[in-house]
């Protein structure tokens, strides 16, 4: 459970990251293209893609605390 936790987490924070650069660029950014689908086809997101991509990435970032806080079983 651990070592998902860790994996999703940094996932998270690289699609929020990228997403935010994305925006930020206007689209000339198209590295890890997915973080589009993660936001323009929310009908409730439109016009705040950039407020949604800094909350994946500091998910992403609460992710990975609360792994290293996870018992580590053998």
């Amino acid at each position: 459970m651990r070592r998902f936790l860790e994996v999703a987490g940094f996932l998270l924070t690289v699609f929020g990251v990228c997403g935010v650069v994305r925006e930020l660029t206007g689209d000339w950014f198209s590295f890890m293209g997915v973080t589009r689908f993660l936001t323009e086809g929310v009908w409730f997101l439109e016009g705040r893609e950039v407020f949604a991509n800094i909350v994946i990435a500091v998910l992403g970032m609460v992710l990975m605390i609360v792994s290293e806080r996870v018992e580590k079983r053998a």
